[in-house]
């Protein structure tokens, strides 16, 4: 695909998932930690952050608490309204039906909360990991979503004024998300987010090949889009570079992060700071994130809504 010169990068943190602190002392647990540390992330750049709760992704009832996101995101929006914000949900592969499983993410953009929703369009098994071994907490079931999950997370997205945060695990996710969009289905201001797996063996490796292949069938739909890597490093792996130079946003946190060391999110996003320096840009700000896809400020979207 022909290289673009880089505007401004639109630059997400997803400050922890499921990662322990055994495995990082500097991941942020309680919802203090994560709002003193999205703070310090928006002070580097960050305009989107997205966070789990200690629930288990995989539960018998699939319920995820609304307060804990409460507790953290309300003191980061007192300082920064316009910042972009979102959970995570329960996987759904125990029969449970998606209207529990999203209730959290649908209390949370009914009371203006974060400005996004989750949408993921499709189901993949996510667990495997390079050393040929499956967690047990990713082990008993896929992640799944089904069609009509999937057009009700949009359609309560679209109603309730929010953007959604469209997570592509593998090819057929984004074909299904461009479809919707392309019969007007999808709602507006939305992100696509390309997962390409590390040490999870889940789609597409994050080589350039790989990101082509995504661009290819994004192109037509002129959406914006943002690259990770899960169990790996988007830096390190050169996939970060090929995405700005393409005109792309980079996702980075520890809930992705599986290189050496023990770094912090800040540490992590003054990597992206240096990437983009050297390639002659920035950060986008938070509002010519908003900007960029296509949302009024936040007081705008509540005094209409």
């Amino acid at each position: 695909m022909a290289t673009q010169n880089p505007g401004p990068v639109i630059v997400e943190v997803a400050v922890n998932g499921t990662t322990p602190r055994r495995r990082n002392p500097h991941v942020p647990r309680t919802p203090a930690e994560i709002t003193e540390d999205v703070l310090a992330c928006i002070d580097l750049g960050a305009t989107i952050a997205h966070n789990h709760n200690d629930e288990p992704m995989f539960t018998d009832d699939g319920v995820h608490a609304v307060e804990p996101y409460l507790q953290a995101w309300q003191p980061v929006l007192d300082r920064h309204p316009d910042m972009l914000l979102y959970p995570t949900m329960a996987a759904g592969a125990r029969g449970i039906p998606v209207e529990r499983r999203w209730a959290h993410v649908e209390e949370l953009a009914r009371r203006r909360m974060g400005g996004l929703t989750l949408v993921d369009p499709g189901s993949v098994n996510v667990g495997l990991l390079s050393d040929g071994t499956c967690p047990p907490a990713a082990a008993p079931e896929p992640y799944q979503n089904s069609i009509a999950d999937t057009e009700y997370m949009c359609t309560r997205t679209a109603a309730l004024g929010a953007a959604p945060s469209i997570s592509i695990f593998e090819p057929g996710f984004l074909r299904t998300a461009l479809t919707l969009h392309r019969y007007g289905r999808l709602p507006a201001g939305a992100i696509v987010k390309l997962y390409f797996g590390g040490a999870l063996e889940f789609g597409l490796p994050p080589t350039e090949k790989a990101l082509d292949a995504y661009l290819e069938l994004l192109e037509p739909s002129g959406l914006p889009w943002s690259v990770a890597v899960l169990g790996g490093d988007v830096l390190t792996s050169g996939l970060a570079e090929q995405a700005v130079r393409r005109g792309g946003h980079l996702r980075v946190g520890l809930e992705d992060y599986a290189g050496p060391g023990a770094p912090s999110n800040s540490d992590l996003l003054r990597g992206v700071l240096e990437l983009l320096d050297r390639l002659g840009t920035r950060p986008a700000t938070i509002g010519e994130t908003r900007g960029l896809l296509g949302l009024r400020p936040a007081a705008a979207s509540n005094r209409s809504g």
